[in-house]
C-alpha cells in the first residue's frame, strides 16, 4: 500500500459532473485526485477476505442479539424491539453496507466501525474512481485494476429484489431534500435500480405522509408508498411523527429494520465478546475500565466521526457533535495509517452478501469526518 502524488486530470470536474457527482468540491476539497493509493493484488485479497469474514460474523451477532434479547445494550427503544426482531426473522433483504478499516498493507485489517444503515461515498467509490482509473492510470499501465465491482453488483441486487416484489411495484427513494451529498448518492441508487428493472420515485423525507383512513404511507401525489429506500437513519425515522406507524405498517424499507443492530456502535463490544481475539477485531467493551492502554470512546449512534474521542499517549483528540446521550462504547486504539500529514481509512463495501470494492478517505485528523477527502486507488 503506497500513496502516490500525481497530477489530476485536466477535465476532472467536468467528468465528475457528467456522472452526477456534483458535490465533488463540497466543503472545499472532497474528491482529491492529486494523490492515489496503489495496492498489491495480495493486499486487495486480504481486504476482500476481511470484508467477507466480518459480514458473516456480523450476521452471527444479529442472531445473538435477537435470540438473547440484548436490545437494551444498544439502546434500542422498547417499542421497536419486536419490530427489529420480526425484520430479522423474516430475513428482510439488505442492499449494502460499508466497513471502515485501519490497514496499511501489513497484518490484518482492523474494524473501526460498520456503516450498515446509511452508507454514503457510494457514487465516488463506484463510478467516479473507475472512470479515473480508465482515464488516468490505464493509458500508461493497461494491466492496472481496481477493487470495484460496486456498479455491477448493485444492478444485480436490484434485479434480484425486483423478483421478490409484485410486478410493477415502484420503489420510493428518500433523503433530506437539501442535502446535496445525500441526493447525489440517492440519484445513483435510483440509476442502478432502474438498470435493474425497478420503477423508481423520489420523495423528500419531509414529504412522506401517512393516510390514516387507508392505513398506508403516501407520497405527495397521494400514491401509496409500498417500498422505501432511504438515506435517513432508522433512529431518525423512528422519531418522526409517523414513527409509530412504521411499527405495524406493511411498508418494506431498505435498509431493513434489523440493520439498526449493525449500524450501532454497540455491535463492536458484542462482536468482541462473541469472537475474542479475532484478527479483524479490536477489543471493545461497554465499560471503559476494561481496556488497558490507549482507547477510543464512541457514542452508540455517532455518524461521520461526531463525538468520537481518542485517548492516546496521554493526549486526547475529540470531534464535536450532538451524540453521546444514548450511551457509549470503548474500543482499543488502532493507529490509522499516516502518509505525510494525512491519515487514511479504508471503506470496504458489501453488496448483498458479497464484498464489492473499497474507497479511501483522507483527513489531517485521525478521526474521519464529514469533511474528509475521497482519494481513488488501483492495484497491480
Amino acid at each position: 500500500m503506497i500513496r502516490e502524488m500525481i497530477a489530476p486530470r485536466t477535465n476532472w470536474r467536468e467528468d465528475c459532473e457528467a456522472i452526477g457527482f456534483s458535490y465533488h468540491s463540497i466543503d472545499g476539497t472532497y474528491w482529491d485526485e492529486t494523490r492515489c493509493y496503489r495496492f498489491t493484488a495480495d493486499e486487495i485479497d486480504t481486504l476482500e477476505a476481511a470484508t467477507a469474514e466480518l459480514h458473516a460474523r456480523c450476521l452471527d451477532a444479529v442472531e445473538h442479539i435477537v435470540t438473547r434479547s440484548r436490545f437494551d445494550a444498544l439502546a434500542i427503544p422498547p417499542a421497536w424491539r419486536d419490530r427489529v426482531a420480526r425484520s430479522w426473522r423474516a430475513k428482510e433483504l439488505s442492499l449494502f453496507g460499508r466497513f471502515d478499516f485501519a490497514y496499511d498493507g501489513n497484518g490484518s485489517p482492523k474494524l473501526l466501525e460498520y456503516n450498515a444503515d446509511t452508507p454514503t461515498a457510494l457514487l465516488e467509490a463506484s463510478v467516479a474512481q473507475w472512470r479515473w482509473l480508465e482515464q488516468k492510470i490505464r493509458p500508461a499501465d493497461p494491466d492496472a485494476d481496481q477493487f470495484n465491482s460496486l456498479h455491477e453488483k448493485l444492478i444485480a441486487s436490484w434485479r434480484a429484489f425486483a423478483v421478490t416484489w409484485s410486478a410493477g411495484t415502484p420503489v420510493h427513494f428518500t433523503c433530506v431534500a437539501d442535502s446535496v451529498e445525500d441526493c447525489g448518492n440517492l440519484d445513483y441508487l435510483r440509476d442502478v435500480a432502474t438498470q435493474g428493472g425497478v420503477e423508481t420515485r423520489f420523495i423528500a423525507i419531509e414529504d412522506v405522509g401517512w393516510d390514516a383512513t387507508a392505513g398506508v404511507f403516501v407520497d405527495n401525489e397521494n400514491e401509496e408508498i409500498r417500498v422505501l429506500c432511504k438515506l435517513y437513519p432508522w433512529e431518525w425515522l423512528a422519531a418522526e411523527k409517523f414513527g409509530p406507524q412504521l411499527l405495524t405498517s406493511s411498508l418494506r424499507v431498505i435498509e431493513p429494520a434489523w440493520k439498526m443492530l449493525l449500524s450501532n456502535k454497540g455491535l463492536l463490544p458484542i462482536l468482541w465478546e462473541l469472537f475474542p481475539d479475532h484478527p479483524n477485531l479490536l477489543a471493545a467493551y461497554f465499560d471503559s475500565g476494561r481496556i488497558a492502554g490507549d482507547y477510543v470512546e464512541k457514542p452508540l449512534l455517532s455518524r461521520e466521526g461526531a463525538n468520537v474521542i481518542i485517548h492516546q499517549g496521554g493526549t486526547t483528540i475529540a470531534a464535536d457533535g450532538e451524540y453521546g446521550d444514548e450511551g457509549r462504547i470503548y474500543q482499543a486504539y488502532a493507529p490509522v495509517p499516516r502518509f505525510g500529514d494525512d491519515y487514511v481509512t479504508i471503506g470496504a463495501w458489501i453488496i448483498g452478501d458479497e464484498p464489492a470494492g473499497i474507497g479511501l478517505r483522507e483527513d489531517t485528523s485521525p478521526i474521519t469526518r464529514n469533511t474528509s477527502r475521497f482519494v481513488p486507488h488501483y492495484f497491480t
